[in-house]
């Protein structure tokens, strides 16, 4: 029905995630009609990006250097490591303007099912770091899903007894009502009370 060129595009595109078929051949023909400079430039972008980008020798987080522009800032508190899974997680944390130590980027989370072992994870170069660097606290940011309290319970059982280990607070979201909450975020909003 139209170009193989056409479904290879799209077939690409369904590889995105959250890129399902019909908004693939949405994106596909708005690449089409776009003017072949834009269209152009966007091929440049993911190629530039393929060829400049790679991981942090020390945290794992995107640059285009061999350190990122963290852990090159000496402003930084390089006694707190803030733990993530993925590099987007540090930039939704950085956004907050109320973190100002150093991460370590994981690179997923621990899913036995799907075949991410403690190995398959940047565990043991964080606790390198931990024993190396003067580590005092590591706060575990991991998703606060299945996975990610699974992986925080391992690193917490690692890092116990070596250094300081915190979980980012969980509970209600500003704007929510109590109607609304399920019981394991209500309970948690609970359970992380504190003083007014």
């Amino acid at each position: 029905m139209v170009s193989p060129a056409i479904d290879n595009l799209v077939a690409q595109l369904t590889r995105l995630p959250g890129v399902g078929t019909r908004t693939a051949h949405r994106l596909a023909f708005h690449l089409l009609r776009a003017p072949k400079d834009e269209a152009l430039a966007l091929a440049s972008a993911v190629q530039e990006v393929k060829e400049r980008v790679r991981f942090c020798k020390e945290c794992g987080n995107l640059t285009e250097e061999e350190l990122c522009s963290i852990c090159e800032d000496a402003r930084r508190d390089r006694t707190i490591v803030c733990v993530v899974e993925q590099p987007v997680d540090l930039i939704s944390v950085e956004r907050t303007h109320e973190y100002r130590g150093l991460y370590h980027v994981l690179g997923g989370a621990l899913s036995p099912l799907d075949g991410v072992e403690p190995e398959h994870l940047r565990i043991d170069e964080l606790l390198g770091r931990v024993e190396r660097n003067g580590i005092e606290e590591v706060v575990l940011a991991t998703n606060p899903n299945m996975t990610g309290e699974a992986t925080a319970a391992f690193l917490a059982d690692r890092l116990r007894g070596r250094v300081r280990v915190t979980r980012l607070a969980s509970g209600l979201p500003v704007g929510g009502d109590l109607e609304y909450a399920d019981e394991v975020t209500l309970g948690r909003a609970l359970a992380g009370r504190r003083e007014m």
